[in-house]
């Protein structure tokens, strides 16, 4: 029996099959994963292996935290929190990509961000995407 394909970065349908899926098999995929409560705080609740290598950030030291003011503070702006919490409030779906470049614990790396929300979600994501 073949194993299925772990879903790509850009899949249409990720935000269902990333609430739904367990450690294991976010640690498969081959971009960065972050999930956190739709809280005011943002904690968050999954991180993945490739996200940790790529951050240099254990696991140990991201969850129970609150994202955007102890984790990535360098998200903590317009361009990303701010587009959680207006999605939030209006009760709409967020899922945007954008070009970004990570500045705070490393030299400038640029990536692009993919922004997931829905309401009724038990989850919200930021998922990485490290050029190769």
């Amino acid at each position: 029996m073949t194993q299925p394909t772990p879903p790509q970065f850009d899949q249409a349908d990720l935000l269902d099959w990333l609430c739904a899926a367990d450690p294991a098999s976010l640690d498969d995929l081959g971009f960065g994963v972050i999930g956190f409560g739709p809280d005011t705080e943002a904690v968050v609740q999954r991180y993945n292996r490739t996200e940790s290598l790529g951050s240099g950030l254990p696991l140990d030291q991201v969850l129970g935290r609150p994202l955007f003011n102890e984790v990535a503070q360098c998200m903590n702006n317009y361009l990303v929190a701010q587009r959680f919490d207006d999605a939030q409030a209006d009760g709409t779906v967020l899922d945007d990509q954008l070009p970004y470049v990570f500045t705070l614990r490393m030299r400038p790396t640029p990536v692009v961000l993919r922004l997931l929300s829905a309401p009724g979600r038990p989850l919200r994501f930021v998922l990485v995407q490290r050029s190769q």
